[in-house]
């Protein structure tokens, strides 16, 4: 085993976990490299598509449909197609909880601990576009890269919160038909790719963990509508975390079934509680998870769209109609809104009476209001398709201009692509990368510069 101080208490409860024989192939599974994972973003591409245009070698995760593992050697966070919000970087058993809560366009999911995204981006590509997706983390530091990470994605019908369940809870009310819950836990699954987990271990163990976990649910379920799914996920192997904590669900509230999910190659059965799912180690190429899929009983309500007659808002300002004519996307001007300056396309079934929380973001960030001038976003650049905009350019990966204008460099056209005027959006192969601003022979980058290449 490689050196790793790994508490002989864990060890032995691990061994009372799995038996002896299956205990001996876990430790042998410290012995071996950790494993890297993509997945690719459906909302901009094809998993087919996207495996002829890269670099990258990937060979697939075999239960993940959109996943793929790459090597540790490559650095795919260095790529102009990750700045174009082709792939995300994720371990590929976390890929996992989002992949089994089937989202329906049109649905109001939550995903109630976030941050930094991974199982976000997955809820919102599955969403298309339609209903609304609120992701929320308790700090705030983590949901800036929540945010960041949403709006890489293209992801516009968004809502994303810094707050404790309670308080959401407290704002929503019974309002969600599908809630994500990956919990806060003591992170055994993930001690082979991350050591500094086990240090955290030995601060705060299981039973610490298994305390938010059981508030943390008792919240989920009451926002939860007849009908509804909540996948709840770790990535530890403790039974206090994990079917504990299902069982405790079950028992407190009467409304809650455990639906069971389907097991495929190298997954198990939950222990002591049949219906779960557990991912370990030494039986599928990934690390540690659990997952478990309950359902609110109870038959679905309709969705209720808010009422745009008694939402009448001011005329838009003329320079922001002027913009918004260059763009085909669809768009429902009821659905915009103006708020000290900074542009937002709502998205469906927008809770506007969910007031009082710290929102880091209400929807489609378009732009700011500027001295008599619109500025578009690159939230909206990166939410738009190129034939959804009226002036584009696409560079080929190997222009060397893409990583120029990625690092925030003004750009000069060639001959055959100028003279441009006016806004324009830049893009590689023809996915977007932010905007621009032409001046004829070259181009003014808008590259939000919190993003750019370092």
């Amino acid at each position: 085993m490689k050196e790793r101080m790994i508490s002989e208490e864990f060890l032995n409860k691990m061994n009372d976990l799995l038996g002896q024989e299956e205990y001996e192939a876990y430790l042998k599974t410290f012995e071996e490299e950790r494993l890297y994972g993509l997945r690719v973003n459906t909302l901009k591409i094809t998993p087919e598509k996207f495996t002829e245009m890269t670099a990258l070698k990937l060979k697939p995760v075999p239960w993940i449909p959109n996943g793929f593992y790459y090597e540790g050697d490559e650095r795919p966070a260095k790529d102009p197609y990750y700045y174009a919000g082709l792939y995300y970087l994720q371990e590929p058993s976390a890929m996992t909880p989002a992949s089994l809560l089937n989202i329906v366009p049109g649905d109001k999911v939550l995903d109630l601990c976030a941050a930094p995204g991974g199982k976000s981006t997955e809820l919102g590509a599955k969403l298309k576009g339609k209903g609304l997706l609120v992701s929320n983390d308790i700090s705030s530091s983590r949901a800036k890269a929540l945010l960041k990470n949403l709006e890489l994605w293209g992801i516009g019908n968004i809502c994303v919160t810094s707050e404790e369940p309670k308080k959401l809870k407290e704002a929503f009310g019974e309002f969600f038909d599908k809630i994500l819950v990956d919990a806060p836990c003591s992170g055994e699954g993930m001690f082979r790719k991350d050591g500094d987990m086990v240090k955290s271990y030995e601060e705060h163990g299981p039973e610490y963990y298994a305390g938010i976990q059981r508030e943390i649910m008792d919240q989920a379920v009451d926002m939860l509508v007849a009908g509804g799914f909540l996948l709840y996920s770790t990535c530890t192997f403790s039974l206090c975390e994990n079917e504990d904590i299902i069982r405790r669900t079950l028992e407190l509230h009467k409304d809650m079934e455990l639906i069971s999910l389907p097991l495929f190659e190298g997954a198990s059965g939950g222990i002591s509680l049949s219906g779960c799912l557990r991912l370990f180690p030494h039986k599928i190429r990934g690390e540690g998870h659990f997952m478990a899929l309950l359902k609110k009983k109870g038959s679905p309500a309709d969705h209720k769209a808010w009422e745009q007659e008694t939402r009448k808002q001011p005329p838009l300002p003329e320079e922001l109609s002027d913009f918004l004519s260059m763009v085909s996307m669809p768009m429902e001007q009821s659905r915009i809104r103006i708020k000290k300056d900074m542009v937002y396309y709502l998205p469906e079934y927008f809770p506007e009476y969910a007031g009082g929380l710290r929102y880091l973001r209400t929807g489609l960030l378009l732009g700011e209001m500027k001295k008599g001038r619109f500025e578009p976003g690159q939230a909206f650049a990166m939410a738009l398709r190129p034939e959804e905009f009226k002036q584009t350019i696409s560079w080929e990966k190997q222009d060397e201009r893409v990583i120029r204008y990625l690092k925030g460099e003004t750009i000069s056209l060639k001959g055959e692509e100028g003279p441009l005027k006016g806004w324009c959006l830049v893009c590689v192969e023809g996915f977007p990368l932010g905007f621009a601003k032409g001046s004829g022979a070259a181009l003014k980058n808008k590259y939000y510069p919190g993003w750019r290449w370092q």
